[in-house]
């Protein structure tokens, strides 16, 4: 914290000016006084239901006071009577309630007296009440006539108020009132005239005394109501006040107590009563009345409240009039009080005694309880003034000075001690304090003396009184030191001195470090729901840490250990936690630490963000045919601006129920003119935006219909879709209903043959479609459709081309011709239909081709076709995928989107030869020690003679290293065994064994294997091989090993230990290579992947896709996916020969072959 001043090591003085602590300071009991009442009763009423009853007085002084009573201002013993007993050192007595008490009752006061003088009470009024009962008597019963007025007194006996009084029959069931029929304020029950149903003998009257708590019972009463021989109408007369008092009386009412002035009237019909005020100010506010406007009551009565009131009461018949004179009177109350004090030998003394009240009171001085005689008195005295001049110490007394009128009494006292004494220091001497830097601190020196007494403080071994602006002695004697600084500390002395002595004490100031704190972070701005930590760090001084403690606020409200009953607000020391923060958790958090020296505090204001609050009252003006203006209230924003309104908008002629959005205004603007469809029976709301989010809607406006109108637009998207080649269907996009702009909407449909009608031909729909019949195939013609309702025509529609109903293509491509790419691959070309002859849209060419015998072996074959499309008007394809070594026949033909045309004389052409398939099978049938046997069987298709095999072999390791491979070239292709001598015992081999013909060699079949250490299982193989148990032994081994090349089978299928790629880069085909090099390159990815594009479609016929650009001399068919090689894959349909080149058990897998 900072200083302001800073100076040290200099000696600063401070002229201290003499201070009269004679009023400041309560006289110690140490020193001789007067009596003075501490504590004494007021007004009792002594209950029956008590035990007893105590009637108190206290006092100090010096001597200790003794104490005498008065009663009704007599002499009153406290022994008089056993059932008192009085307090030992107190004026307090308790009277015990036994037997008759009632001569208790009177006006106590109380007297403190010692050497000094005596000191006076009030005077204390016991009221011991008696139990209020009605008399017994015999009530005659009260016969009237019909119409008469009657009264029905209670007169209820005397208790202590307040006093209800009920009227109620022998069931307890209150007797009705009304204007007829009403309670005075004494109790009587009035009627205004009785009616014959006001006959009962059950009048019953009771007395209600709750602080007594009893109720009494007045004897019932009988009513007896004759009817009249003519009607008693007659004009009102006053009850109360009754004719005696006169035409007016006086009131008099105490202030601030409550008027109530009272008017009941007799009469037939009944009088109506009514008040007003005729003279002098009218209150503020409408006087209160009460009892069917019979009472007229006025609280807290003031002096504006004087005057004259009526009361009326008036019917057909005539009226009656009663004015009330009301006076406003008050009790004694005080202007100025007597006040003593300590007084030093020779001062003189002005006692002042003031009251006011109406009547005016009178003032009566006493002294010690005394009146006091003026002809004895030594001073000057009057009404209000009592003077003494040159005080001694014998002067010393109590002064009484009391205030009376009719309305009460009261009394104010004043103690004149007159005392001369040394100082006296009440505060103890070597008292320790501390404050922290920055603080003041105070070092007291409560002092009392008199006369009064000079002081003055010093520092350490200074004998200088202390000076500067920073030290400042209060009236008390209390040094403080502002500002405090580290150097302040040290010992400090306080000096007092007067005429009669001195006195000092000692006093020791430690200055401490001041304590600090941050909160953070500072101000966070949190999401609802999100959460928050606030963190106080603080710095305190070590002298203080075991009356250090830190505590959080909210707003200025403590924050509970436990805020939430959930525990989403958790207080731990220096953290406080808000888990799922609500918009009512916004607020100053300010944490608070203080020490026994300090208090201080950091604030944190968090800021809550949220969605806004829904907006209010929307309104609609400036109502149009075709706008109106929509204005609402902004909902709180909750910390984040608007920025945008959104207006949605429900309409339920056409789609009840459902919000749309129609418009949104920037986050400042509560209004925005609307631009609206025409026939439509709006309502709309309102959502705000802020960074946040989304408010809640908005509650609905009120509903606004537009007139109708004709269309403003006319439909879209209009098409003529497939149909039947005579005819045409057209179709469009219906209006929307909001489109519609009125009612009965319709299209107007007009066509014509383009460049043949000059006139259009017109019909109108409802539906948003029209199919014309016998119309020419596939001729172009203009359409228009408009829209059209109740009130007219929308625009002038924009001509759509539309062409009648497809058919077949009626003519067959010509000139096809085939050029041989490969042994699997051909190019087709033909000449296109005529543009006439296609009768629709040309959607392409259909390529069929089936397989008539093989070259192979001269086997003709059941013809099964395939085919392949070619999208748009086009002369070439390519069909790849045939079979190397056979002769196809060949169609193709034009198709639109009504169907294939006829196909083209078919077309004779042959595949040469091609590579083989791989052969059948691989097996190892003998192994030794430094050769091994193979035999393998014939390729599934050998795709043209075949010219032999070629063998290979290398060596592999479990970390699949390759060797060097090593070939054997077998060149009869009869031959299906070999054995391969010259190779390394107990070591790994994989072998490989293509079947060849003059096109080149296919792929290999592979298989692995063991050779065996040297001389294991030597000279007894032969000798084991024909036993039983080794035949047994080798069947088992055999279905473990059919066991193991299914699972490494599926397990290569999934992704062997060689990858295609690896395959081919040591077995390159050069057919296939070729084929790739010349047709596929251009179209792969990788030598791995298939080609892109070619994805068969769900009617079997594959469509062209995004990669169709790179495959535009392929067709489109059943299969459209290609091998490795670049050899097509895939089963055409029908066919028992698959295209693709089929793997068989161990010939694709790498096993391992267990000597």
């Amino acid at each position: 914290m900072e200083m302001l001043l800073s100076t040290k090591g200099i000696t600063i003085c401070l002229f201290f000016f003499v201070l009269s602590l004679a009023a400041a300071i309560e006289i110690p009991l140490s020193v001789a006084q007067l009596p003075t009442i501490t504590e004494q009763s007021h007004a009792q009423v002594a209950y029956p239901f008590d035990e007893d009853f105590t009637i108190k007085c206290e006092a100090r002084g010096n001597p200790q006071p003794t104490f005498n009573w008065t009663k009704d201002g007599k002499p009153f013993d406290l022994l008089s009577d056993p059932r008192i007993v009085p307090s030992n050192n107190s004026g307090t007595f308790v009277i015990q309630n036994r037997g008759i008490i009632t001569n208790f009752q009177g006006k106590y006061r109380c007297f403190a007296s010692n050497l000094l003088g005596t000191a006076m009470s009030e005077e204390i009024e016991l009221i011991v009440p008696s139990v209020p009962k009605f008399p017994k008597e015999k009530i005659e019963p009260l016969d009237v006539e019909h119409g008469d007025s009657v009264i029905l007194h209670c007169n209820p006996p005397k208790g202590i108020p307040p006093l209800h009084i009920y009227w109620m029959n022998i069931d307890l069931q209150h007797i009705p009132q009304d204007e007829r029929v009403s309670m005075s304020l004494k109790g009587d029950l009035y009627f205004a005239n009785v009616e014959e149903n006001d006959s009962r003998s059950d009048y019953c009257c009771f007395a209600a005394f709750p602080r007594l708590r009893t109720i009494v019972q007045k004897m019932p009463m009988t009513l007896k109501v004759s009817r009249s021989n003519f009607i008693k109408e007659r004009k009102p007369k006053l009850l109360i006040p009754p004719e005696s008092a006169g035409s007016s009386s006086s009131v008099t009412v105490i202030k601030g107590g409550v008027l109530l002035l009272e008017c009941i009237a007799e009469g037939l019909p009944t009088p109506h009563l009514s008040w007003v005020k005729v003279t002098g100010n009218l209150p503020k506010d409408e006087p209160e009345t009460e009892n069917f406007g019979k009472i007229l009551k006025i609280d807290q009565v003031t002096a504006a409240d004087e005057g004259t009131y009526q009361c009326t009461a008036s019917n057909p018949m005539g009226r009656a009039k009663h004015e009330f004179h009301v006076h406003v009177e008050e009790p004694p109350r005080w202007v100025k009080e007597p006040e003593g004090g300590v007084y030093s030998v020779g001062t003189n003394l002005v006692l002042l005694c003031e009251a006011i009240g109406n009547p005016e009171p009178t003032i009566q001085w006493k002294l010690n309880g005394m009146p006091i005689d003026s002809r004895t008195f030594r001073g000057r005295i009057s009404a209000r003034e009592i003077s003494l001049t040159n005080l001694q110490l014998q002067d010393s007394a109590v002064y009484q000075c009391e205030a009376s009128n009719k309305h009460g009494t009261i009394l104010a006292s004043a103690n004149v001690n007159v005392l001369n004494i040394a100082p006296l220091i009440l505060t103890s001497d070597g008292e320790n304090y501390a404050t922290v830097v920055g603080y003041s601190a105070f070092l007291h020196c409560e002092i009392f003396a008199s006369p009064a007494a000079d002081i003055r403080w010093t520092k350490d071994d200074s004998i200088e009184p202390l000076s500067t602006l920073r030290y400042e002695l209060n009236k008390n004697g209390t040094l403080e030191i502002k500002e405090t600084k580290k150097e302040d500390s040290g010992s400090y002395a306080c000096w007092a001195a007067n005429s009669v002595g001195k006195r000092a004490i000692t006093a020791n100031l430690d200055i401490r470090d001041a304590t600090k704190l941050v909160v953070t972070p500072k101000n966070p701005r949190v999401l609802k729901s999100h959460s928050i930590l606030l963190k106080c760090q603080s710095e305190y001084d070590s002298h203080l840490k075991h009356s250090f403690k830190l505590s959080w606020r909210k707003d200025g409200d403590e924050l509970p250990v436990n805020s939430t009953e959930d525990g989403r607000i958790i207080l731990d020391r220096d953290t406080l936690f808000i888990s799922s923060v609500m918009l009512e958790d916004q607020g100053v958090y300010t944490c608070v630490a203080s020490t026994s020296l300090d208090s201080v505090t950091a604030e944190s204001q968090l800021i809550v963000l949220d969605v806004p609050d829904p907006p209010e009252d929307l309104q609609l003006s400036e109502n149009q045919n075709r706008s109106v203006r929509l204005s609402w209230k902004a909902g709180a924003n909750h910390n984040s601006p608007i920025n945008e309104s959104i207006i949605e908008f429900e309409e339920n002629r056409w789609e009840p129920g459902r919000w749309q959005e129609l418009t949104r205004t920037p986050g400042n603007d509560t209004t925005t003119l609307l631009s609206l469809a025409p026939y439509m029976n709006y309502q709309f709301r309102v959502v705000s935006v802020n960074a946040v989010g989304r408010s809640p809607p908005s509650k609905p406006s009120l509903r606004y219909a537009t007139p109708p109108a004709a269309p403003d637009k006319n439909p879209e998207n209009i098409r003529v879709e497939a149909s039947e080649p005579n005819e045409m269907v057209m179709k469009w996009e219906p209006l929307k209903p909001a489109e519609r702009n009125g009612p009965g909407l319709e299209y107007k449909v007009s066509w014509r043959q383009r460049g043949v009608e000059a006139d259009w031909n017109e019909e109108m729909v409802k539906k948003h479609s029209l199919i014309l019949r016998n119309t020419p195939t596939f001729v172009p013609y203009e359409i228009k459709v408009q829209a059209v309702n109740n009130l007219g025509s929308g625009p002038e529609p924009n001509v759509t081309i539309g062409y009648s109903g497809e058919d077949v293509p009626d003519a067959a491509p010509s000139g096809v011709s085939v050029d041989i790419v490969n042994s699997t691959l051909v190019k087709v070309f033909w000449f296109g239909i005529p543009r006439d002859r296609v009768r629709g849209h040309l959607r392409g060419y259909k390529v069929s081709w089936w397989k008539t015998k093989s070259m192979l072996d001269g086997k003709r074959h059941h013809p099964e076709k395939h085919f392949l499309t070619f999208v748009g008007d086009r002369n070439y394809g390519m069909i790849p995928g045939l079979e190397p070594f056979s002769e196809f026949r060949l169609t193709v033909l034009a198709y639109n989107a009504k169907g294939d045309g006829p196909e083209s004389s078919p077309v004779v052409f042959e595949t040469p030869e091609g590579v083989p398939e791989q052969p059948h099978f691989l097996r190892i049938l003998n192994f030794d020690k430094d050769s091994v046997t193979l035999s393998w069987g014939l390729p599934k298709k050998a795709n043209g003679h075949l010219t032999g095999y070629i063998l290979q072999y290398q060596i592999i390791n479990e970390t699949h290293e390759i060797g060097p491979l090593n070939d054997v070239s077998v060149t009869n292709r009869s031959t299906l065994s070999w054995r391969l001598s010259g190779l390394s015992s107990s070591t790994k081999y994989k072998f490989y064994v293509k079947a060849c013909t003059v096109k080149g060699c296919g792929k290999p079949v592979t298989e692995e294997g063991l050779t065996m250490a040297q001389g294991t299982y030597a000279g007894i193989y032969d000798g084991i091989s024909t036993q039983g148990w080794f035949i047994g032994l080798m069947c088992a081994i055999a279905l473990l090993t059919l066991l193991l090349l299914t699972i490494c089978f599926v397990r290569r299928n999934k992704g062997g230990k060689y990858s295609v790629k690896e395959k081919e880069d040591l077995h390159p085909d050069p057919e296939a290579q070729s084929i790739k090099d010349e047709i596929f390159g251009e179209y792969s990815d990788s030598d791995e992947k298939p080609l892109k594009g070619s994805l068969q479609s769900i009617n079997g016929d594959i469509k062209a896709t995004e990669s169709a650009d790179s495959l535009v001399d392929y067709g489109e068919g059943e299969h459209g996916m290609f091998n490795e090689d670049g050899s097509f894959i895939g089963a055409y349909s029908g066919s028992k020969e698959k295209g693709s080149v089929e793997s068989t058990g161990s010939s694709t897998a790498t096993f391992p072959l267990h000597a």
